[in-house]
């Protein structure tokens, strides 16, 4: 019996999810599970980004960086002899994510740790996640570039 039969791995296409996503992906492999990625486009930042600056693009500009994420995810997918679904949606990424959680054995996200006043000031996708999640959640941190 295989511990993990169907992994869920959260991305938003930045640099500090690519770990993520590679671990997801080696699981998935070893258990010989199936993979599901998936991406939020995040409806707040929507709503507050465009309010008064008649950005009609805003949606077109979410969803090719949503496809570019996931391609991501398929390429390597691929290259590791796995097959990939893909899910794009809009919605509250955190909130998704915990009600995709019912439909999965693991979910795979990162984070770039945030502490302190950032953390308060942006919230936390993958704090929520971990908290709400009604399967087990593996987030993998990657640490934010150091400025020079």
């Amino acid at each position: 019996m295989s511990l993990y039969k169907k992994i869920l791995i959260a991305t938003d296409g930045s640099d500090y999810t690519k770990k993520a996503v590679e671990h997801g992906l080696e699981l998935a492999k070893a258990f010989g599970a199936e993979v599901t990625a998936m991406n939020i486009m995040d409806l707040g930042s929507i709503t507050s980004s465009s309010q008064g600056y008649g950005l009609p693009d805003i949606n077109a500009y979410m969803q090719k960086s949503s496809d570019e994420a996931l391609q991501y995810v398929l390429e390597k997918g691929k290259e590791m002899g796995l097959t990939v679904k893909l899910v794009s949606k809009m919605g509250s990424p955190a909130n998704d994510i915990v009600e995709a959680s019912k439909n999965y054995d693991l979910i795979v996200m990162g984070t770039i740790g945030r502490t302190g006043v950032s953390k308060l000031l942006l919230g936390s996708v993958a704090e929520k996640v971990v908290r709400f999640a009604e399967c087990p959640v593996l987030v993998i941190r990657n640490h934010p570039p150091k400025k020079e």
